[in-house]
């Protein structure tokens, strides 16, 4: 008998905690997204003129979306700037694409780099230090062949470089869907899971994130770190572009222009590999911050909670939580220039329980699966073949 009581007990303390963790976060989370959506809109007007920038774009094939994605960095609202473009192979068909911008925008500064040499397991970071002996400038832009930016991009994102104490300017991005159901949850997990915890992270006082999206940093800030061939090893270079500036006293900046990015997922499989290797990416780099992160999932983990405490106070917390996460969905639609459409706010139960699936299995292993690559990311975020 008392062995049933002391389950009983432990499963209504272990099923409140568990309710409480998720209207907690959904709560914050969305006080967060509200506070950063408050500063965007308070941010002021920039100087069109830019300061010489040189973009560093590593490409490999015809994304679905590339030369839409690569013209909107031929249509900046600013001059003298200078767009590098690298692939490894001498038959990639982004060359075609760059030739094609090279003819529609003869005024602009566009070089072209094919270079096949590999400086390490990291095939990007080769791409770009294949590319940079070609930047004529000191100030840098990296971004991913995949995203998507106004015309007032290059001018906001390297604004803030003029500032000394500034190491690296980064973007948040929103999800752009390019197909079917699997395409519009991969966008969930970037709008309603990723975007959110960064703003969370980022509206009590952590800087510890850089993406791949954008990363906006002066040439002496790479070269005092040790160059990208520091970075040749890594899975998460984006992420420790960031943190050996931060290591050095510099800052990191999060920009309040959120770019593009696009979400070609058109199966569970492909969705399930890709979303992996985010998150043992993210486990390797932010192991404790990455194993609490099981609150983020709301609708799995209130109803867990329910069925294990089915009281009426635990009934109310989980109405309460769902209700937030409703509101987080329909906040990171205010802070997108591309709709989606509202009645996705239906796919949000499943969106939390496949990434609750997800971490579960992020926790298992180190195996990642990136652009037809098998590696392993170690702690750290290393990187070493299988």
């Amino acid at each position: 008998m008392w062995i049933d009581t002391f389950l009983s007990t432990w499963a209504w303390w272990l099923g409140s905690a568990l309710l409480f963790a998720a209207l907690g976060y959904a709560v914050v989370a969305l006080w967060a997204g509200l506070k950063y959506l408050g500063a965007t809109a308070r941010v002021p007007g920039v100087d069109a003129r830019l300061h010489p920038v040189s973009v560093l774009k590593p490409l490999h094939g015809a994304e679905s979306r590339l030369y839409e994605n690569l013209r909107g960095f031929c249509l900046q609202n600013t001059v003298g700037y200078q767009l590098i473009f690298g692939v490894r192979e001498a038959h990639d068909p982004a060359i075609a694409v760059v030739q094609q911008l090279r003819k529609e925008f003869p005024q602009i500064d566009i070089e072209l780099v094919v270079d096949a040499h590999v400086h390490g397991a990291n095939l990007k970071v080769s791409n770009l230090l294949n590319m940079l002996p070609r930047a004529r400038h000191d100030w840098l832009v990296l971004a991913d062949s995949d995203i998507s930016v106004s015309t007032d991009y290059l001018a906001r994102v390297t604004a803030p470089l003029a500032d000394p104490d500034v190491g690296v300017v980064t973007c948040l991005y929103y999800g752009m869907p390019l197909a079917g159901l699997w395409s519009r949850l991969g966008c969930l997990f970037i709008d309603d899971w990723f975007a959110p915890s960064v703003r969370l992270a980022h509206g009590f006082g952590s800087r510890r994130f850089a993406f791949g999206s954008t990363i906006a940093l002066r040439r002496e800030s790479l070269q005092a770190i040790g160059g990208f061939e520091l970075l040749s090893d890594t899975l998460a270079d984006d992420f420790w572009l960031g943190e050996l500036t931060r290591q050095a006293g510099l800052r990191t900046v999060l920009s309040h222009l959120m770019v593009g990015t696009d979400v070609s997922e058109t199966s569970l499989a492909e969705l399930w590999s890709h979303e992996i290797r985010w998150l043992r990416t993210i486990r390797a780099v932010a192991p404790l911050g990455f194993a609490w992160s099981f609150v983020c999932f709301t609708w799995p983990v209130a109803l867990l909670g329910l069925v294990l405490a089915p009281t009426t106070l635990n009934v109310s917390l989980a109405l309460l939580a769902g209700a937030a996460r409703i509101a987080q969905f329909f906040l990171s639609r205010v802070s997108r220039r591309v709709s989606t459409p509202w009645f996705d706010v239906l796919l949000t139960p499943l969106r939390d329980l496949l990434l609750l699936l997800e971490w579960m299995v992020a926790l298992t292993g180190w195996r990642v699966n990136w652009r037809g690559q098998v590696m392993h990311a170690r702690k750290g975020g290393s990187i070493r073949y299988p």
